[in-house]
């Protein structure tokens, strides 16, 4: 399950990734137009930006820019960066992997076999969905559904 933790890293990235090329977006302004706590999203910034995916400028013009282009930066990223492993049990994890202590036959195991599917599904959409995609497919499904950006 996506923790509020990434929910809130992908609205601030899509909304610094929305803006114009050289703005730089201040904490308090991304956190009143994504509705993300303030302090919260000082803490997911700092995390963004120690793994590279943001830069921050200090002063008067300061604030926050991806540090790479949104075409670059997949939500698969973001989601273990926030989360971690994407598996839902650690057995069919490919970067935390854990023997389950219960297990018989981890080879066999159908609740293993299955998870790793789920896995591997979820890291494919994930690890191919980059934030330009998100950004544009959601712009262009806003019109449909009657809501404003």
């Amino acid at each position: 399950m996506l923790t509020q933790k990434a929910k809130y890293a992908l609205r601030a990235l899509l909304y610094i990734a929305g803006k114009p090329p050289g703005s730089h977006p201040t904490i308090a302004e991304i956190a009143e137009q994504r509705h993300v706590p303030h302090k919260f999203l000082e803490l997911i910034l700092g995390e963004l930006r120690e793994a590279g995916l943001v830069t921050s400028r200090r002063g008067r013009n300061g604030g926050y820019a991806l540090a790479q282009g949104s075409d670059r930066i997949s939500v698969g990223t973001v989601v273990r960066l926030m989360d971690g492993p994407l598996a839902p049990i650690s057995c069919a994890s490919l970067t935390a992997y854990r023997r389950c202590a219960d297990c018989e036959n981890e080879a066999t195991c159908a609740i293993r076999l299955v998870m790793r599917q789920v896995r591997d599904a979820t890291a494919a959409i994930l690890d191919r969905t980059m934030l330009s995609t998100l950004a544009s497919e959601t712009e262009s499904l806003l019109p449909a559904i009657g809501e404003r950006p």
